[in-house]
This record gives structure tokens, C-alpha cells and sequence, in this order.
């Protein structure tokens, strides 16, 4: 490990113009004290000409890696094992750093020796270049911890955080998961109650709608919902370990959610997917909400009917609700 070095980790796929400007704005850092590892997961357009042309050309000490194609969590893993830095930074290869975003960072770490994540702002940006105002704010305030805050939702885009290495070492390796692995890998970090600095100073642009995510495509495929289900019960478990009780405002949310995704999968003929995502949502909730009608004549009607023909029953039975109390 090189002391005060900044390990820049961009997963890419088809992306060949935006890699550029991704790189682009590592090379524009004030912080110079980094190294870029583009892990190129086995496109197959001109993206890995441009890396290898980055890596020729680059201002700094710029290294493509190849990834096994698996997707970007063993795509930022890849670059995991060969980065040097004492500092990691997951870099979207559709987003781009602003300037000061290491160097301020890094100066807040130092300045926190006992903390583990820097994090701050980020700016959404539409397809034309020009901010989203109304866009969901992400990281924009400080966070004493990150459970059971994570739980409810992602609090922070991927490129928002710079980690201590060491703290990534402890959390291990990202996934061979193609949804979700950030917010899964995310959870994991929580479990350790790593200490956070806040930077207000906005340090990322994200794109709202770019072209070739790695993880982009219908929400109700077979292989997307299987994907799915693993990653909400692996978070589940981290939050469990972490103690976050089943009656805070946040495990309740991810109840609702895990219930969600067993009818889902239960309309996409998952069977077991389904049930195990029900029981899951069962223990994530209060004795009282576990022992609720719709828990009760979930399961009875599964037995009856099986879990697919239960989930269209029930996604029928609650749009109709919503239309009758509009």
C-alpha cells in the first residue's frame, strides 16, 4: 500500500466515449497523488481501445484491467485487488469527479484519523449537461452512522464515498452480484459502524440516464429477479447483524419491500425465490404486522392456490384497492 495514494477503480462496459470523459476528470484532480485502474468487463465495442489509448497517454499511472463479464461487482473487485492506494474511490464510468473531490476528501480523512468513509454531495446531471434541481438528494447531510439509515434506501451514489483501504479489507470482497451489489456492499460496510466524515463540497456529477449500464434492463426477468432476491437477503442478514431491530421505521420499510419482491417473483414462477422472500419478510416484522391478515392469507392461499397464482391474486386484489380509494 502507498501511503496517501487515491486508487480510482472505473468499471466500464461499451461505453468508449463516456470512459473519457470519466478518465478526463481523474486527470483533472488537484489531488495528484493518484492511480486510475480501468477494468474493462469484456466489451465489445472500441471502449477497450480508448482504455488502452488512456493508459498510453494518460497524465498519471493509468493500468486497464480485464474483468470476467460478470458485471460490475466483480468488475470493482478486479480493480480492488490491484489497487496500491491507502485510499479507494469507485468511480461510475458515466460520472465524473469534480475537481477537488480527492484532495478535499482525503484532507477530511486526514484531518478524522479515526474515520473510516469521507463522503459528500452529489449533482444529477440530464441528458443535455444541465443539472436536475428536483432530483432526490443523495449523501447531502451528515450521517452519524450508516444503519439503519442504509436500510430504507441507498443514502449514497457509488462515487460519493472515498474509504480507507482498510476499511475496505475488513468489509471484503464485492460480489458476483449484477443488482444491488453497491447497496449490498454498502450494507456490508455498515456492519462494521465505520466513522463517517461529511464534506459538503459536491464532488460528483452522475448521469440520471446513460446508455450501457451494466446492470440496465427489465426489473421482472427471471435471472434480474434471482438477482434481486440474493441481494436483499444478503442486506437483510447484514442489517440483523448489525442490530437493527424489526421495530424501527427502516426495517419496517424493507419489510414492505421483501414482501413486494416475493409477490414478484412469485408472478416470474420463482417458487422458491417467493417463499423464502415471505418468510424473510415475516421475520423482518413485528409480531403483531407478522401475525397480519395479509401475511395470514398470503400463506393460506399459497398453500391453496401456489405462489404464482397467489401473486397475481394479490397484485390484483391491491390494484384494485388503489382504483376504488382514487
Amino acid at each position: 500500500m502507498i501511503h496517501g495514494l487515491v486508487s480510482v477503480i472505473v468499471p466500464v462496459k461499451n461505453r468508449p466515449d463516456l470512459l473519457r470523459e470519466a478518465a478526463a476528470s481523474v486527470f483533472a484532480q488537484t489531488w495528484r497523488e493518484w492511480e486510475l485502474l480501468i477494468v474493462d468487463d469484456r466489451s465489445t465495442d472500441a471502449t477497450s481501445a480508448v482504455a488502452r489509448e488512456l493508459a498510453a497517454a494518460g497524465p498519471g499511472w493509468v493500468k486497464v484491467l480485464e474483468g470476467p463479464g460478470k458485471g460490475p461487482g466483480l468488475a470493482r473487485e478486479a480493480g480492488r485487488q490491484a489497487a496500491r492506494g491507502e485510499f479507494l474511490q469507485y468511480l461510475d464510468s458515466d460520472d465524473l469527479l469534480l475537481p477537488r473531490k480527492l484532495e478535499s476528501q482525503v484532507d477530511a480523512l486526514r484531518g478524522n484519523p479515526r474515520a473510516g468513509i469521507a463522503y459528500g454531495p452529489v449533482t444529477v446531471l440530464a441528458p443535455d449537461g444541465t443539472p436536475v434541481e428536483k432530483w432526490p438528494q443523495l449523501s447531502d447531510r451528515p450521517l452519524e452512522r450508516m444503519f439503519p439509515e442504509f436500510l430504507r434506501h441507498r443514502f449514497w451514489h457509488t462515487g460519493a464515498a472515498l474509504l480507507r483501504r482498510e476499511v475496505s479489507d475488513r468489509a471484503g470482497p464485492w460480489l458476483d452480484l449484477s443488482l444491488f451489489e453497491d447497496w449490498e456492499y454498502d450494507c456490508r460496510l455498515a456492519t462494521l459502524e465505520p466513522e463517517l466524515v461529511f464534506v459538503p463540497e459536491t464532488g460528483v456529477f452522475i448521469r440520471a440516464c446513460a446508455p450501457n449500464r451494466i446492470g440496465s434492463g427489465p426489473g421482472l426477468e427471471p435471472w434480474r429477479l434471482r438477482q434481486r432476491a440474493r441481494a436483499h437477503e444478503l442486506i437483510l442478514g447484514h442489517a440483523q447483524r448489525a442490530g437493527v431491530g424489526v421495530e424501527t421505521p427502516e426495517m419496517a420499510h424493507f419489510a414492505r419491500a421483501l414482501f413486494l419482491l416475493a409477490r414478484q417473483c412469485g408472478l416470474g414462477r420463482l417458487n422458491d425465490e417467493s417463499r423464502r422472500l415471505y418468510m424473510l419478510a415475516r421475520a423482518a416484522s413485528t409480531p403483531e404486522r407478522a401475525r397480519g391478515w395479509d401475511f395470514r392469507g398470503y400463506r393460506l392461499a399459497a398453500r391453496l392456490l401456489g405462489w404464482r397464482a397467489t401473486a397475481r391474486l394479490f397484485t390484483w386484489l391491491r390494484g384494485f384497492k388503489g382504483e376504488a380509494g382514487s
